[in-house]
């Protein structure tokens, strides 16, 4: 294979794998269709591989464009990264800084935390990937991450700023209707909050509370956000932070001294950006930012 390969080809072959069809990708990449259509034929020829076939639901993906996938989805976070550090060029801190973290954090913690970062530094842009999935620093998904678990991946720079305990919690009204209960086996008799599928992350994060199983919950969710939204409405009894919790008078906690756990909290960056002036303070905000919050 002797042709240089076109990024614009291999960009409309991931929209293409995404949206599933040439008319969404071209809506997506704000190109027309003919042109997309274009891209993938030429990439075809020049791999020498058949990407997709047609169905009546749109563009399938052969295995070809299955293995090829995790190359093409690497060279975007690539360019993605590029085009920040290009951006942040020039004097002071400046330019873009892309961070991941929990659902939670990332809507109901950091918010203050990045108003006064952007007050501090009205040049710094943030995007925020608010995610229970773990983001690939290695390969540049994002900048920064928040982390409840400590960090596997070697090439990281990595500061452990504390736990954050998880707690039993309700609405004062469902208390006031239901009663409170006083041992974990009333619990039976109450309606409950939590999760949909097991993960792993949960497996371990409840190994130190016996019988905390999905079969108990009356109303399940893999969102830790409608979770939380649940247990205000009045909903029923349901785990969340208790710093959070805290913030709000309405919540009660429930049996604090049988069901709690923590959870270890890590922000985290690629060590080839400890010389970045935007990503050097993005990084002690987060760090300083939960810290207060923990102790709040």
């Amino acid at each position: 294979m002797t042709t240089t390969l076109n990024w614009d080809l291999c960009r409309t072959f991931l929209a293409v794998l995404t949206e599933g069809s040439l008319s969404g990708a071209a809506r997506v990449l704000g190109i027309t269709q003919p042109t997309a259509g274009r891209h993938i034929a030429t990439l075809e020829a020049v791999l020498g591989q058949t990407l997709f076939t047609r169905s009546q639901s749109g563009l399938l993906p052969t295995d070809a464009a299955a293995s090829l996938r995790p190359h093409a989805q690497a060279m975007l976070h690539t360019a993605q990264a590029f085009e920040r550090a290009a951006a942040s060029q020039g004097e002071g801190v400046r330019g873009v800084v892309r961070l991941s973290a929990s659902e939670v954090v990332g809507v109901e913690v950091l918010p203050p935390v990045l108003s006064a970062l952007r007050r501090a530094h009205p040049q710094l842009i943030i995007e925020l990937v608010p995610t229970n999935r773990i983001q690939d620093l290695l390969h540049r998904e994002v900048d920064i991450a928040v982390r409840m678990a400590s960090p596997q991946q070697d090439a990281l720079l990595s500061r452990r700023v504390g736990y954050v305990e998880i707690g039993l919690h309700a609405h004062a009204d469902y208390l006031a209707r239901n009663g409170v209960p006083s041992s974990l086996d009333d619990l039976a008799h109450h309606t409950m909050i939590g999760f949909d599928q097991m993960t792993p992350f949960i497996r371990d994060a409840i190994r130190s509370v016996p019988g905390w199983s999905r079969e108990r919950f009356a109303f399940r969710a893999d969102s830790d956000l409608a979770q939380l939204a649940m247990i205000r409405a009045g909903y029923g009894i349901g785990a969340c932070q208790v710093p959070l919790a805290r913030q709000d008078a309405r919540l009660v906690s429930v049996l604090p001294n049988a069901f709690r756990f923590k959870l270890q909290t890590w922000v985290t960056m690629h060590e080839d950006l400890r010389q970045s002036a935007r990503c050097k303070v993005t990084f002690d905000a987060l760090v300083a930012g939960l810290a207060a919050y923990m102790a709040g």
